[in-house]
């Protein structure tokens, strides 16, 4: 019972906050390992020239759109796919325009830090792939799909990382792909 001599115990957190906090401690955790690895910058991977630093996002930006693409492609076709589709919408509940900005940002951010930047270098590609899809692990079978595409995403988000020598593009894919099937998820229950 709450008696008015005790402090009023302090709102709940916000599911914002509980992203941030999540994938800023990831964020965290990776600088801690690559400082002990003697290398704190996690955004070069390698010695990128100034071209690819600029190239390196736009590709990403279009590696994630075409991944949306084929992800829109499969709820079409696929009785799977829309079952997986319906466990998130299920799973996530309503989202703000708001919340979805901030978990594509913090996601992308937090993970490709960790997993590219961070354990990449130290592991190797494979390694931190397998990793990083046993992270995507859901709640049953029906998630068994999302699984494994984390898994070739993130052989894929590896190998753009090594070829432009920086994170940019693993990030701007991973932000496209999040933030767009994000809307499209809590927006409509059963794909069409």
């Amino acid at each position: 019972m709450y008696s008015p001599d005790e402090p009023s115990p302090g709102p709940p957190l916000s599911r914002a906050s509980l992203v941030i906090g999540l994938y800023g401690a990831m964020a965290l955790v990776a600088l801690l390992i690559s400082s002990g690895r003697g290398d704190p910058n996690l955004f070069v991977v390698g010695t990128p020239g100034a071209t690819l630093l600029i190239a390196s996002p736009l590709a990403g930006f279009l590696l994630g759109l075409a991944v949306v693409a084929l992800t829109r492609m499969a709820t079409r076709r696929f009785a799977w796919a829309r079952d997986l589709h319906a466990s998130f919408h299920d799973l996530l509940g309503p989202l703000s325009g708001q919340e979805i900005v901030i978990l594509a940002v913090a996601s992308s951010i937090g993970e490709e830090l960790l997993f590219r930047g961070a354990l990449m270098p130290w592991l190797g590609v494979w390694p931190q792939a397998l990793i990083f899809a046993l992270l995507h692990v859901g709640p049953g079978k029906r998630f068994l799909p999302w699984t494994a595409s984390a898994f070739i995403l993130g052989l894929v988000f590896g190998v753009l990382a090594e070829e432009t020598q920086n994170l940019g593009g693993p990030i701007a894919a991973h932000f496209a792909i999040n933030y767009v099937n994000l809307r499209y998820i809590v927006r409509d229950r059963a794909p069409g």
